[in-house]
């Protein structure tokens, strides 16, 4: 398969106060019980500085099989908020599984024309993953509405709040990096050693997949890179498949560093724990590796910025990031590294 070289870093333009921010249904559908979700996803955005609106296919009952709608309509309405230059960024509403039916509807040249942060994580990481392929567009692996703001935020000590919402306004407003992630007190060093390279990754299973379509990454996107990834569901032989699969197409070849979050529902772990598979995989490549990071399903989670350097320490038990997810708002300044 001839897979298109990667392109160039693509940073979306930093919002400033007041900017429009859109919650859209990007894969699956909103459940009436979780209208109120939306309602506090709202609030958090507002406290933020933003405009927020909802996209019209956001409507609690409304759905096809197991999506807000048909992979045409998710894709129609996406398209036309990357064309929409009142919208400054896109936050989706919820994972699911529909991202793969609409990877060849997506308007590329609308993304290179006007780069702008979309947030998600789940099967949007789907998504970020094959728009850093095709546009080096940076994709926030981050919270959504339903499960994170209107979610976990709500249910987590309110210093946490206070600090993730600081972190995700700084990350989508300013042209500065972040530097050091807070640390959790959960987070385990499986391996020992410092790192430091572009972050690429998001659930495991749609990495898999997504390497397995046209779209996707070339593997020189993961030299020297920082591998992170996470698991909801399934069984712990899934898992050591998934990497292995990386294994034998040489990702772990290539990488310098890995993120492993905090699995949630998976079979199997009563027996042997996940560092035990990640290290079985890596054999005595000497790949430092932090585990049990909130990146992903257990969250709240830690935003993780598709393609911007970061350095990891997994002794240490710190992760950072090197480099602003976003450029200058201006769009006559340019946005590209």
């Amino acid at each position: 398969m001839n897979r298109p070289a990667q392109p160039p870093l693509l940073r979306p333009r930093a919002l400033r106060r007041g900017d429009l921010v859109v919650i859209a249904a990007l894969s699956g559908p909103l459940q009436a019980g979780y209208e109120p979700n939306v309602d506090k996803t709202v609030l958090v955005l507002e406290r933020m500085g933003f405009r927020v609106r909802r996209a019209p296919l956001l409507r609690a009952g409304r759905h096809h099989w197991w999506s807000a709608a048909t992979p045409a309509e998710i894709a129609a309405e996406l398209n036309t908020l990357l064309r929409d230059p009142e919208v400054r960024a896109i936050i989706a509403n919820d994972g699911g599984q529909t991202a793969l039916g609409y990877l060849d509807l997506i308007d590329f040249a609308a993304i290179r024309a006007d780069p702008k942060p979309i947030l998600g994580y789940s099967d949007i990481s789907l998504l970020h993953l094959v728009l850093h392929a095709r546009t080096g567009l940076v994709g926030f692996h981050a919270d959504m509405a339903t499960p994170g703001f209107g979610g976990n935020w709500q249910t987590a000590p309110a210093p946490r709040r206070a600090e993730l919402e600081d972190l995700y306004t700084r990350l989508l407003t300013s042209t500065e990096a972040i530097g050091a992630l807070p640390a959790g007190e959960n987070w385990e060093c499986w391996r020992a050693g410092r790192a430091e390279g572009p972050l690429i990754g998001g659930v495991i299973n749609r990495i898999v997949l997504a390497q397995a379509t046209r779209f996707a990454l070339p593997l020189e996107s993961f030299d020297g890179a920082v591998l992170f990834w996470e698991e909801i569901g399934g069984q712990a032989s899934y898992v050591w498949s998934y990497l292995q699969v990386m294994r034998h197409s040489g990702i772990l070849d290539r990488i310098s560093g890995m993120v492993v979050g905090v699995p949630r529902e998976i079979d199997g772990l009563e027996e042997l724990t996940l560092r035990e598979i990640v290290l079985d995989v890596l054999g005595d490549r000497d790949i430092p590796v932090l585990g049990n990071v909130e990146v992903g399903h257990a969250g709240p989670n830690l935003p993780m910025p598709v393609g911007i350097r970061a350095a990891l320490d997994a002794q240490q038990r710190t992760l950072s990031l090197l480099e602003p997810a976003t450029r200058n708002p201006h769009p006559d300044r340019g946005n590209r590294r």
